[in-house]
């Protein structure tokens, strides 16, 4: 048992740091953005590789974002009972959740976004505009990845709520 605990450990931990690191990209694109308003208003400059920066940080930030999200319970989710339930029926909720939906979506995700993924590497897909970021293959590539950080994190959550409901205290 000890080691499944520090395999939730190490699965929390990795998710903690990864969503560390992707936060500050909120900082960064409240700068870019303060400077494509600037270089726009101000100086009439238009900057497309600026802008589109926007949107490649919003989805690395999105999507590596989402297993610390789930590690944190901040996911939207339909709170009518579960928000006054017992700790044990929270931790049913909680395993059952995982294992019959969080952890087979992820996985069908997974799957059927290879062949999308690996498509867009074939051809270094770029993007549409001339002066745009040519690296759409590598956003392409964080599908995959967001579902792998959820995944591990389902086994996490799921490791956890065994415990808790193999050692009830409520």
């Amino acid at each position: 048992m000890r080691k499944v605990i520090q395999l939730a450990e190490f699965i929390d931990s990795f998710n903690r740091r990864i969503g560390y690191a992707t936060a500050w990209l909120a900082t960064v694109m409240v700068i870019v953005q303060f400077i494509v308003v600037l270089l726009r208003y101000v100086f009439g400059v238009g900057g497309l590789m600026l802008q589109e920066s926007l949107t490649y940080m919003f989805s690395i930030l999105f999507m590596l974002g989402a297993g610390y999200t789930l590690l944190n319970d901040g996911h939207v989710r339909v709170d009518i009972f579960y928000g006054a339930a017992k700790p044990s029926t929270r931790a049913i909720v909680n395993l059952l959740g995982s294992l019959f939906f969080l952890i087979p979506f992820s996985v069908l995700i997974v799957i059927i976004s290879q062949p999308y993924v690996a498509a867009s590497w074939a051809v270094l897909e770029g993007s549409k505009e001339t002066s745009g970021i040519p690296g759409v293959f590598l956003l392409k590539s964080l599908i995959p990845i967001f579902a792998i950080l959820l995944i591990l994190q389902g086994i996490s959550n799921s490791i956890r709520a065994y415990i808790a409901l193999t050692y009830k205290t409520d």
